[in-house]
Parts: structure tokens; C-alpha cells; sequence
């Protein structure tokens, strides 16, 4: 049988992780949710590389996103990181970009844009 790939939404707004619950088609991905950036370093420990892609927002309270990307990068640099913030600034894709992301989308986010980008790194991973 056909396993999806596993996509990590970490957004502390669930209505973000709605969204990408309607622009990414349930039978392609299966879409993990959580709500901040200790959890994601948790899933990441539980799952591994089972995960596919992380959409990691950078703006968080308590744990943002740099810093969980950082810990995350201490113990699994394969999976793919997206940073996804508000701020289009190109000081805020250096410091994702150095903090351990591959790669960046600035929030309004295009479905088009998005896909694109996580459908490129999983061709990398095949």
C-alpha cells in the first residue's frame, strides 16, 4: 500500500493549520499539526524521517521557530524545513536559512508557491 507523505505543520494559530488543511489534498499528504516548538522537536523524536516536510512558522511564543529548527538540526538534518512567516524580510530568510531551514515562504501564503516547494523537495528525497 501506498504510504502519503507526512507533512509537520507548526503554527501556534490553528486557523493557519486549517488552511493548509484545504490547500493540501488529504489524499496526497497526511498533515501532522502542532501548535508550538517544543512539540515539533517531540515529533520529531518520535517519527523521524517518517516525516516528509516540516512548514515551520518562525514567529511562536515560548519556543519559536529558529530556535526549534536549531535543535531539530542537532540530531536530524535530512528532513526538509520551510520556514513560513509573516515578514518578507531578507534579514528573515538569512536567519532562517542559517538557523537550519532550506527553504523560506512569506505568509499571505500562495497555494501554488507552497506545493511547488514541498513537491520539490520530496522529488529530492526519491
Amino acid at each position: 500500500m501506498f504510504e502519503k507523505p507526512k507533512i509537520l505543520v507548526v503554527d501556534d494559530e490553528s486557523l493557519n493549520f486549517l488552511f493548509y488543511s484545504e490547500i493540501i489534498n488529504p489524499d496526497e499528504f497526511e498533515l501532522i499539526y502542532v501548535d508550538n516548538g517544543y512539540d515539533a522537536i517531540k515529533k520529531v523524536h518520535e517519527m523521524g524521517d517518517d516525516i516528509s516536510v516540516i512548514l515551520m512558522d518562525m514567529k511562536m511564543p515560548g519556543l519559536d521557530g529558529f530556535s526549534a529548527t536549531k535543535e531539530i538540526r542537532k540530531f536530524n538534518n535530512s528532513i526538509p524545513i520551510i520556514a513560513q512567516t509573516a515578514y518578507a524580510y531578507k534579514e528573515d530568510y538569512d536567519k532562517a536559512i542559517a538557523a537550519g531551514c532550506n527553504d523560506y515562504i512569506s505568509k499571505p501564503i500562495h497555494e501554488e508557491e507552497l506545493l511547488s516547494k514541498i513537491n520539490s523537495f520530496l522529488q529530492q528525497k526519491s
